[in-house]
This record gives structure tokens, C-alpha cells and sequence, in this order.
């Protein structure tokens, strides 16, 4: 998360939006293997905003309460 983007919400806050980076650190597993799951199915696919990749946060819970 950005310096900017950190000082624009508040702490108890978190973003909906996450960048891969983010979205790999939320779930405590490396970029490679979210990448993988992405592929898989296992996790969502990213949406695209302006050219940038952003998982929705709310969608990769989901995914993830239904991981074996």
C-alpha cells in the first residue's frame, strides 16, 4: 500500500481493492503461489482499473472460506 493511500484512510479501514502484492500478503502466501491460484481458479481474477490489476478483498474471502 502507498504512503498516500495509507494516509487517506483510516487505520481500522482496510482497502477493498489490493494490489497483487497485497492481495498475496492478506492470504500469507507468497506472489508465485497466488499467481497459481489465480490461474487455478482457486482464488478471483483480478479487476482492472486504469490499467492497474486490483483484487477485490471481499472476493478472495470469500475463496478463501470455501478452500478446503
Amino acid at each position: 500500500m502507498t504512503a498516500a493511500r495509507r494516509s487517506a484512510l483510516p487505520p481500522t479501514l482496510p482497502p477493498r481493492g489490493l494490489s497483487r502484492a497485497e492481495a498475496s500478503a492478506y492470504l500469507g502466501v507468497s506472489a508465485g503461489l497466488f499467481d497459481r491460484m489465480v490461474l487455478d481458479g482457486t482464488m478471483p481474477g483480478p479487476k482492472r482499473i486504469a490499467g492497474r490489476l486490483v483484487w477485490d478483498r471481499h472476493e478472495i474471502d470469500v475463496a478463501f472460506t470455501v478452500l478446503p
